[in-house]
C-alpha cells in the first residue's frame, strides 16, 4: 500500500471509532507500530487534529472532515466513464479495485453530487467480452509491477505457436483488444502481443532491469520512427 493510501485508510479508521490504538491501527494495515507512530507524527504535523493519550490511544477532535473532492460534474463523469470502461474490458481484480474507489470518491464529494459517482447513468457493457480478452492480465501486470521476465506460448494469425520470454513493457488498449508491448527475447528486438492470443504464461522469477535499447522510451521512439518513414 502506498504512504499517501496508507495515510487516508488511518484518518477513515479514526473517523469510524472514538479511540483506536496504535497496535490496533499496525495489525489492520499490515505495517510495524514505529510505521505507525511514524504516520500519526506527519498526520499531526500536516494539520489533522488528533488527540493522543498514553495507554489508550488515538482519536480525532470532535468535528473533523475531510475536505471534499471538488470535481467538476463534467470531470466527475470523466472518471466514471474512464473507470467503467476499465471495469468492463479488465480483470476481475481491476473490476472491484474500480468499484471501491468510485465508493471512495463518492463518500467524499460534495452533498450535491452524492450519489453520482455511483449511479452516474455512464456504463460500460461486458456481458459480450470473453475471458481470454483479459485472462492474462492480472499475471501481467505483477510482472510490469515488478519488473520479471514474461514466459508464454503465442499464437499468430494463422494459428501457429511459438515459446516466447518476454520483458513486457506496457499494456495497450485499442477499443476491441489488449496489446503487450515488449522486448522479444527470441527475436532480439520489440514486438506486440494480443493478449486472446496468449496461452501458457508465467511470471518468471528472472527480473530485469532497463538496458538501452530495450526500454519503454526506446520502443516509443521506434514506433515514432516508423511512423514518420
Amino acid at each position: 500500500m502506498r504512504r499517501a493510501d496508507r495515510l487516508f485508510q488511518i484518518v477513515q479508521i479514526l473517523r469510524g471509532k472514538p479511540v483506536v490504538t496504535a497496535a490496533e491501527l499496525a495489525e489492520r494495515l499490515e505495517v510495524s507500530l514505529r510505521t505507525i507512530y511514524r504516520d500519526m507524527d506527519d498526520l499531526s504535523a500536516s494539520g489533522v487534529p488528533l488527540r493522543a493519550e498514553a495507554g489508550i490511544g488515538y482519536a480525532l477532535e470532535r468535528g473533523f472532515d475531510l475536505p471534499p473532492l471538488m470535481f467538476s460534474r463534467e470531470e466527475l463523469e470523466a472518471l466514471i466513464a474512464g473507470a467503467r470502461l476499465i471495469s468492463a474490458w479488465g480483470d476481475p481484480a481491476l473490476r472491484r479495485a474500480v468499484e471501491s474507489a468510485l465508493a471512495k470518491i463518492d463518500q467524499v464529494l460534495p452533498r450535491r453530487l452524492r450519489g453520482e459517482a455511483v449511479e452516474p447513468g455512464l456504463y460500460a457493457p461486458d456481458f459480450f467480452i470473453e475471458d481470454k480478452l483479459w485472462a492474462p492480465m492480472p499475471e501481467l501486470r505483477r510482472a510490469l509491477r515488478e519488473k520479471r521476465k514474461f514466459r508464454l506460448a503465442y499464437a499468430d494469425e494463422q494459428g501457429r505457436t511459438s515459446e516466447r520470454v518476454l520483458r513486457p513493457l506496457a499494456v495497450y488498449y485499442w477499443g476491441k483488444t489488449w496489446t503487450l508491448a515488449a522486448w522479444c527475447e527470441l527475436r532480439q528486438d520489440f514486438r506486440h502481443f494480443r493478449l486472446d492470443r496468449m496461452r501458457d504464461w508465467q511470471v518468471l522469477d528472472e527480473g530485469f532491469s532497463e538496458e538501452p535499447g530495450k526500454s519503454l522510451a526506446d520502443f516509443m521512439a521506434a514506433v515514432r520512427k516508423g511512423n514518420n518513414d
